[in-house]
């Protein structure tokens, strides 16, 4: 069942001799529970066609389903409460709340929801991704590797319908890369989650179930991958 389907996705910027085709006639289509890597040149529209498919951009054309739904057919508050419920977002920048302990943050989007946090879920959570033990401690107590790993429980929080990676491991030494996409790669295969990560690095292609390749604005699909 496909749980994400892009047809004819552009974005352009600017116009006439300023214009650029950031992205052009994207589609493809993901199935629940893959994991899809997206690899591409810098500047190639990775992070253009990432913040399209989680609504934190518009398109110039074309559309995006997610879960059965067309994101820009919304209204805004409609889109930013949808995009809450069904889309985790984990940044290069960990964008953690200094002020809140790691427990807070990993609860934070269920809160912003006004639901309550299923603890036992949390707890099974915090233990996968090697927190328990630093669950009250704030943010700049930790490493990077601990904070990226926060980032990617607040992610899981909601048990989205997809969650959306760009370069998660940009900030991180080659030991905690490895570390972080492991836990991705086990959190997604335990909750039977949805992911597409970004990454300038090809050895974390070998770890999905497929390859999208961008470049030049142009998505292609690059098939599986060798487990």
């Amino acid at each position: 069942m496909d749980i994400l389907t892009v047809k004819d996705l552009c974005k352009t910027y600017g116009t006439g001799d300023l214009k650029v085709d950031a992205l052009k006639n994207a589609s493809f289509s993901v199935s629940k529970g893959e994991f899809v890597v997206i690899v591409g040149p810098s500047g190639s529209g990775k992070s253009t066609l990432l913040n399209l498919l989680g609504g934190l951009d518009t398109p110039t054309s074309g559309r995006v389903f997610l879960d059965g739904k067309d994101l820009f057919t919304m209204k805004e508050k409609e889109l930013s409460v949808f995009r809450r419920r069904n889309i985790g977002f984990i940044f290069q920048a960990y964008n953690l709340v200094p002020e809140l302990n790691v427990e807070e943050n990993v609860i934070l989007p269920l809160l912003l929801d006004y639901r309550k946090p299923d603890q036992n879920y949390i707890d099974e959570l915090l233990g996968i991704l090697g927190l328990t033990d630093r669950k009250h401690h704030l943010p700049n107590q930790l490493s990077g590797g601990q904070q990226q790993r926060v980032a990617i429980g607040r992610a899981l929080a909601t048990k989205p319908a997809l969650i959306l990676a760009d370069e998660p491991t940009g900030n991180l030494d080659s030991k905690n890369s490895q570390e972080v996409i492991s836990l991705m790669k086990l959190s997604v295969e335990r909750y039977k989650q949805t992911l597409l990560m970004i990454t300038h690095n090809q050895s974390y292609a070998s770890l999905a179930d497929r390859v999208l390749g961008v470049e030049d604005g142009k998505v292609t699909d690059l098939g599986g991958t060798e487990q």
